[in-house]
């Protein structure tokens, strides 16, 4: 069996058997109007719900040593009011054997209690001086013995109000006499027991580290009080009010423990069940106390009014302190839970929030509202993360500060859906204490309902983005179109038509000077030659349409059918299996058409020196790399920057590419910046070769 339920089971009889006593004689029996009731209620009552308690929950030792001391309390109430009302007890020749028990009870509540403040709140101390004091601070419990051997007469304890110097001491040892001053000094006064416990916790509290300071302030202040207030009415014996600060002393001593057990985890209670506990103290103690507050006036002016008088300012006693104990009460869980209305206030308005929101911006912003209404921050922020994870560094839903006064985060909670992190909330100090475990709950639950509106309403804002681009795309492919066919018409017009008409305009010629008998084999050799010519201009027109190589022979042939006309060195890196394989017609017309503008923009604005173009397959995708060594993407013109022009080479591209769900990406091909690469990413799965919607774009500008 546990030590603590041992304790339980041998104290709390004595305790509850003491203090049983003491009501029923001094409330009851001897009806006394002195305050008889008070040391017992007011001193030992909340002392002991606590120690009981504390073995109910804790393991801890000292938790052991608060319910020790305060039995200890209760059980010397209990012996000095049975020895007041049987003093013909004190002239048994056995009362000096009896009377230990008084002085051992009162010792064993000193040591008790300078234990656990020594040790206070984790049940260990820091240095081997101060281990070596603690078990110094039990030497008191040899009073008994000790007085018993060494002194004549009986030391009795100065809380009964009774000297024992008249009663002869028939067990003390004459040669140890000379012992007795120093046993009267050291171990029954308690002083230098009492002057080492403060020493051990004043030293902690004053020049421990900063975490054993910060445990240990609440704790040395209440003692400080309490040693105040019984050095006073130890020398000030009688005064009403020197009580009344002897009795707040002791009544502070357990909620200090409490203070101690929700910040600090005292009495090794796990941070998971603080609150709870702290909760279920605090209504224990708060119950006690207003039991107490309603009976103190009866008790008080039993003895000058009648019953009907007592029950009535009973009664309107526990009407009128009923209020602050209820306002105790949800200060208490106020302050262990947060405001539970408010919380639950900002659950409900946060879904219509969300409702209401249309703009990233404008649903995080009222996100951060709520969150930081609710959870009484002084600050709260929002960052949303980027596609590889990376918070961004400038919040975009923020309220309490600007967002350069933010600092650290106090409490935070991610905005996941799924595996997919989408930002995080996080709150700065709250404006009373700490967050409790239950309010990083809130938080989470919180993050969690708002982060699918917070994808939802991104979602939205990347579509509504897509589609102005899809638009503009489409606009670029029917300009783009519009040009091809100018630029057909131009080409025709001005070069094939006119040669057709010079042809014509020959052969009229040619005619009428063959029925003159004018006409000469070299002016038909010359229309031949002007014949060869049109055809050649058409054939290189149709190849600037779509390239015959490019259907009879593959992509890789019809790249390097233009190696030779191109104006700097080419190299075509592609290995057999990509030159053996045939691809879907709509992503070779595609590639070739990519290629072909890359390549131009090379030629006119990068100023290299060579150039090359890879071709692979991977993963069901075709990837295609043009590389060169000029002035890089930095310097390059307009057409060659991302999104630099709206009919630019490099938008006509991505145009083309996005129709077929590919992408482009350009990049520095050298860590200096020197050169630039293209690559080109193109899906081969969901394509066939009769052609799609790249088959039916329009032919880019030829190379050169």
């Amino acid at each position: 069996m546990e030590r603590r339920w041992v304790c339980l089971a041998a104290l709390g009889p004595i305790g509850v058997a003491a203090l049983v006593y003491l009501v029923v004689v001094r409330g009851f029996i001897e009806g006394n109007a002195d305050h008889g009731l008070a040391w017992p209620l007011f001193g030992g009552l909340p002392l002991f719900v606590l120690g009981m308690w504390l073995l109910t929950v804790s393991k801890s030792r000292i938790a052991v040593f608060v319910a020790l001391a305060a039995t200890a309390v209760l059980f010397g109430s209990a012996y000095e009011t049975f020895l007041q009302r049987n003093i013909e007890i004190m002239a048994e020749p056995w009362f000096p054997w009896f009377n230990v028990i008084s002085l051992t009870a009162d010792a064993t509540s000193t040591a008790a209690f300078l234990t656990v403040f020594a040790n206070f709140p984790t049940g260990e101390v820091e240095h081997r001086w101060q281990r070596i004091a603690v078990r110094f601070l039990w030497i008191p419990l040899l009073a008994g013995p000790l007085t018993l051997l060494t002194t004549p007469h009986v030391v009795m304890s100065p809380y009964i109000g009774i000297s024992g110097e008249a009663i002869v001491n028939t067990f003390a040892v004459p040669w140890l006499e000379w012992a007795a001053p120093a046993v009267q000094l050291l171990v029954v006064q308690a002083w230098p027991a009492v002057t080492l416990g403060i020493a051990v916790l004043g030293t902690r509290a004053l020049f421990g580290d900063a975490q054993t300071r910060r445990r240990t302030r609440v704790m040395a202040i209440t003692v400080t009080g309490s040693l105040v207030a019984f050095v006073l009415w130890t020398f000030l014996p009688g005064l009403l009010g020197v009580e009344l600060l002897v009795y707040a002393s002791l009544i502070a001593l357990p909620i200090a423990a409490v203070h101690g057990i929700f910040r600090y985890g005292a009495f090794e209670i796990a941070p998971r069940d603080r609150g709870r506990d702290v909760a279920r103290s605090s209504n224990l103690l708060i119950t006690v106390l207003y039991a107490i507050a309603v009976a103190t006036p009866a008790m008080l002016l039993s003895d000058r009014l009648r019953v009907v008088s007592t029950v009535l300012i009973t009664t309107i006693t526990a009407v009128a302190l009923l209020p602050v104990r209820t306002w105790l009460q949800r200060w208490i869980h106020r302050a262990v839970f947060g405001d539970r209305e408010r919380q639950l206030e900002m659950l409900s308005r946060l879904g219509a929030q969300l409702e209401g929101a249309g703009e990233p911006r404008d649903l995080l912003t009222r996100l951060a509202e709520a969150v930081r209404d609710g959870l009484d921050a002084s600050w709260v922020r929002i960052r949303l993360a980027s596609a590889d994870g990376e918070l961004a560094a400038t919040p975009v839903g923020v309220a309490g500060a600007e967002g350069d006064e933010l600092g650290e985060p106090s409490l935070a909670a991610e905005l996941a859906l799924g595996d997919e992190t989408l930002g995080r909330i996080e709150a700065g100090p709250r404006h009373h204490g700490e967050y409790t475990e239950a309010e990083r709950m809130l938080l989470r639950t919180v993050a969690g309902q708002a982060a699918a509106s917070v994808a939802n309403v991104r979602l939205t804002s990347q579509l509504a983005d897509q589609l102005v681009e899809l638009t503009a795309s489409r606009e670029r492919l029917v300009a783009v179109q519009d040009d091809e066919r100018r630029r057909l018409e131009r080409d025709l017009h001005d070069g094939i038509q006119q040669n057709v008409v010079a042809q014509i305009a020959g052969l009229r010629l040619a005619r009428n000077r063959l029925q003159r008998g004018e006409l000469t084999p070299a002016e038909l050799t010359e229309l031949q030659d002007q014949a060869r010519e049109t055809l050649t201009d058409l054939r290189e027109l149709a190849q600037g349409i779509h390239p015959p190589v490019l259907s009879d022979n593959g992509l890789v042939a019809a790249v390097e059918s233009g190696v030779a006309r191109y104006p700097i060195p080419l190299t075509v890196d592609a290995d057999a299996s990509v030159r053996a394989e045939r691809y879907p017609g709509d992503v070779e017309t595609t590639a070739y058409y990519v290629v072909r503008e890359a390549l131009a923009n090379t030629a006119k604005h990068a100023q290299a020196t060579q150039a090359s173009v890879g071709l692979a397959r991977s993963d069901g995708h075709l990837r295609i790399s043009i590389t060169d060594d000029g002035r890089g993407i930095g310097a390059a013109s307009a057409d060659a920057a991302p999104g630099s022009a709206s009919h630019g080479g490099l938008a006509n591209m991505r145009d083309r590419v996005a129709a077929l769900r590919g992408s482009v990406r350009v990049s520095a091909a050298l860590p200096t910046g020197a050169g630039t690469t293209v690559v080109v990413d193109l899906p081969l799965d969901g394509f066939d070769d009769v052609g799609g919607v790249a088959a039916a774009a329009p032919a880019g500008d030829r190379i050169g």
